[in-house]
């Protein structure tokens, strides 16, 4: 749903860099002043005019900036997205410096802030208390006595980000009334970032099974295990996760909504997973009564009931151990720290230098006092005036979609109206929460970083728990305000972007229309694509898992979406390894049609006016140019190969060319001619919207 090429922090997110005024320069407790340098949304200096447009457009729009923006060495890739979610990570840090070495004068907000990132940075005791910072978790694992245990066990261990052991669990909006929500349980349990990393046959792929049983070799070895001990266990864990892995859904198969739906009652969960006391978890957990709990992946629950039938508590506890230990790791002592460094963002990523403290220390706030950060964030960077001037371009974007739907040839009267009807309630929420999430209750301290971990972890657990039985709150927001990222929620049925993507290079107030509908135009289109994709066109319009279509609409919107398939799962992603169509297929598709929508919504708003050429290009080619530069990226091929097998969307260059490869306006502007890359003939075109 989000339009970022490699973006997660968890796992998510963007990539970090270096700024105008390196961060590296300056002592780590030494922030510079906060400020958002300026870069412009069309960068002449980032484009490589020597290459010809028509046989490589993103090379020519980004050849300068790949040249100029090599890979900063803790970072496993780097783009613009990435250069300014690494702006906003500086400008935070002074923020967060400030609210950390304040005395008095200090409000909710900034007490909180202030003494989550002062015990983060606070290396020192992180390293004196090693890992009596988790060794409750850890003696409640040494104290079950059954396998039947394991379930008040899992419900009292909070992972961090309100994560849980073994499996996902929480609340979810009720597919078929997303106004209520309901009580939800999902896959999960593993140490590698997909199922896919346990299943595959390649050398590639055994030896990174090799590696990662080295890692949890190591953990255990921190945990205090004898060598010995700790092969032993990496193969029970290996062994485990390997069960769960086989039975987990695939990334692709989890794109399909309906495989995700399988709402029963507690006498069905039982029977499901009879080995689980599942009345013991929801108790311990503290869950309100419900009657009804969707299951998002039964096959992996009767894997669970399976392995806890069949394997000894001992090997429970060895499961558990590690991924106490491996999750809490990136916040406990250095040799914890460095170890998950190597693995996860060294080896798997290619990083070649872990980042600094004070970065990690921002982004740890951010993930998990957002609304709170946000607060301080938007006060400084978010006017009324770009609010209202962001509001303007979605309104014309929304226009454009309305006049596409009602022109298209292919889809019938009956399911016109209920698209339009999809479109006419789609909410649009820009920059920040109406209502900022109250985080009080969540004791905080500047002593004790993992407890902090813990405990804002915990707070979001029961904070998704108490939702259940409840309206849904469509004011809520899945991002920060300071994030550098935007999102459709299918079942909320809104688009969302938050301040921190609407700052220069992506929106720019001091460049042309051109560039600014071609790149956050663009992303605007690509979002509200979204809630038209092959997964949220199955969703109506109250955000309901309903279908809204005729028979033969369908299947002519499934040979559409299928051009988009073929295309890209013929790009090469790295060495050998392809894009992967079917899980890059939604955001491909929102993508192209994002595009599209903004070439219409800017042809709209120059309607009548009389541009001239500005640095040689005319105004259609800096529309395309300002696409373009909005993925300008440089990656490494150990991050794009782990991105091919998780990453629902394609590398960089494919973002860019394999959309305009299917814009004859695109051709039109740039003069190219029959027969070159950047021109796909009529009868391959793929268009959806």
């Amino acid at each position: 749903m989000i339009r970022l090429s490699a973006f997660f922090a968890f796992a998510f997110l963007v990539s970090a860099t270096l700024l105008a005024q390196s961060p590296e320069a300056s002592s780590a407790n030494s922030p510079a002043a906060p400020a958002l340098p300026y870069s412009p949304s069309l960068d002449l200096t980032s484009m490589d005019r020597s290459v010809d447009p028509c046989v490589d457009f993103y090379a020519y729009s980004c050849g300068g900036w790949q040249k100029k923006n090599p890979i900063p060495p803790d970072q496993t890739s780097w783009s613009v997205y990435a250069k300014l979610y690494q702006d906003n990570l500086l400008f935070l840090r002074g923020i967060l410096e400030e609210a950390a070495t304040t005395t008095g004068r200090r409000n909710q907000v900034t007490e909180e802030i202030g003494d989550f990132y002062g015990a983060c940075m606070n290396e020192s005791l992180v390293n004196q208390r090693g890992l009596a910072a988790i060794q409750a978790q850890l003696d409640a694992i040494a104290a079950l006595k059954s396998v039947r245990d394991v379930a008040p066990l899992v419900a009292k261990l909070t992972l961090p980000f309100g994560e849980t052991l073994l499996f996902e669990a929480g609340s979810t909006q009720d597919p078929d009334n997303s106004d209520e929500e309901i009580a939800d349980l999902a896959q999960g349990g593993l140490g590698l970032p997909d199922r896919d990393y346990y299943t595959k046959d390649g050398e590639k792929s055994k030896e990174i099974r090799e590696k990662y049983v080295q890692h949890v070799e190591k953990v255990f070895a921190l945990l205090g295990d004898t060598p010995d001990m700790a092969a032993t266990n990496a193969q029970t864990v290996m062994r485990m996760e390997t069960a769960l892995a086989t039975a987990s859904w695939t990334r692709v198969e989890s794109r399909d909504p309906y495989n995700l739906k399988d709402k029963i009652d507690m006498t069905g969960l039982e029977q499901l997973a009879p080995a689980f006391d599942w009345r013991d978890y929801y108790r311990t957990a503290l869950y309100p009564h419900f009657e009804v709990v969707n299951v998002e992946s039964p096959r992996f629950f009767k894997q669970v009931n399976d392995l806890l039938s069949n394997e000894p508590l001992d090997n429970w506890k060895t499961y558990f151990r590690f991924h106490v230990a491996n999750s809490y790791s990136p916040f406990l002592s250095q040799p914890f720290d460095d170890e998950n460094f190597s693995f996860y963002r060294a080896y798997l990523r290619g990083a070649k230098e872990q980042e600094p403290r004070w970065r990690r220390c921002v982004q740890h706030t951010d993930f998990n006092l957002g609304e709170a950060l946000g607060q301080a964030y938007v006060a400084k960077v978010f006017s009324p005036a770009l609010k209202a001037q962001a509001l303007d371009m979605v309104n014309r974007i929304e226009a454009a979609m309305r006049q596409r739907i009602q022109q298209l040839d292919w889809m019938s009267p009956e399911t016109k109206k209920q698209a339009l009807a999809k479109l006419e309630a789609i909410r649009n929420k820009i920059g920040y929460p109406d209502k900022w999430r109250d985080y009080s209750s969540i004791k905080l301290t500047q002593d004790d970083f993992a407890g902090d971990i813990e405990r804002t972890g915990a707070f979001e657990l029961h904070r998704q728990i108490n939702k259940i039985g409840k309206p849904v709150d469509h004011g809520e927001w899945l991002i920060s305000a300071a994030t550098v990222d935007a999102y459709f929620d299918p079942q909320m049925n809104d688009i969302n972007f938050p301040a921190g993507v609407l700052q220069p290079p992506l929106y720019d107030p001091r460049m042309d229309d051109a560039p600014n509908y071609g790149d956050t135009g663009g992303t605007i289109g690509h979002e509200l694509t979204h809630g038209f994709d092959d997964q949220g066109s199955q969703y109506d319009a109250r955000g309901n898992l309903k279908n809204w279509w005729t028979k033969e609409d369908r299947e002519k919107f499934d040979a559409r979406t299928k051009c988009v398939d073929d295309q890209y799962s013929s790009y090469i992603a790295v060495d050998d390894v392809h894009v992967n169509g079917k899980l890059t297929l939604g955001e491909n598709v929102a993508d192209l049609g994002g595009e599209i929508l903004a070439f219409i919504a800017w042809q709209s708003k120059i309607e009548g006016m009389n541009l001239q050429p500005v640095d040689g290009l005319t105004p259609e080619q800096r529309f395309f140019v300002g696409f373009a530069q909005w993925d300008c990226a440089n990656e490494r091929p150990d991050d794009l190969r782990e991105r091919a097998i998780t990453d629902p969307h394609s590398p960089a260059k494919f973002r860019i060319n394999g959309v305009v490869v299917n814009m004859p306006e695109f051709g039109k502007a740039f003069g190219c001619k029959p027969g070159q890359p950047m021109v796909r003939p009529a009868d391959q075109v793929c268009r959806v919207w």
